[in-house]
């Protein structure tokens, strides 16, 4: 549980520090937010890609969809901010390249509403649930399933 958004981001940063040192071998690392508007997702992952060197302002890409970001140290390259709000199907996702993404171990991803496109996701996602318990509050459930080998959607 996290107090404030400070909290959150701070929980998150920690994370993405972690994730610097994990080990991937085939595909991208997917890292799926679900929770309701308001829940803290965005400021997680503002933590998240502080925690992984990003230094650029992190916001929601509601209208963009995607945005990536350059790591420069570490073994990803690339974080990928998702924000799957507005998409009517998983289709849709895919219309965007999202195998090629997937596909490049290099990737780390990171999805808002990522359930609006579950049934695309690998296997050995990383689900996050966020919980608004009122106020600054949050409950934060984290699913880790680290992949040793190659997963498939």
């Amino acid at each position: 549980m996290t107090k404030t958004a400070d909290e959150t981001k701070k929980t998150a940063a920690a994370l993405g520090i972690e994730l610097k040192r994990e080990r991937r071998q085939i595909n991208a690392l997917i890292i799926a937010l679900e929770g309701h508007l308001g829940s803290g997702k965005t400021t997680f992952i503002q933590g998240l890609a502080e925690g992984m060197g990003v230094k650029e302002n992190v916001l929601s890409p509601t209208f963009l969809i995607l945005k990536q970001f350059f790591l420069k140290s570490g073994r990803y390259k690339n974080l990928y901010h998702i924000d799957a709000y507005r998409l009517k199907n998983p289709g849709e996702m895919i219309e965007l390249g999202f195998k090629d993404l997937i596909n490049d171990p290099e990737n780390i991803i990171v999805i808002e509403w990522a359930d609006k496109i579950r049934k695309i996701l690998l296997k050995d996602t990383i689900w996050i649930k966020f919980y608004n318990l009122g106020g600054d509050k949050r409950k934060i459930l984290i699913n880790l399933k680290l992949k040793i080998q190659n997963s498939k959607p």
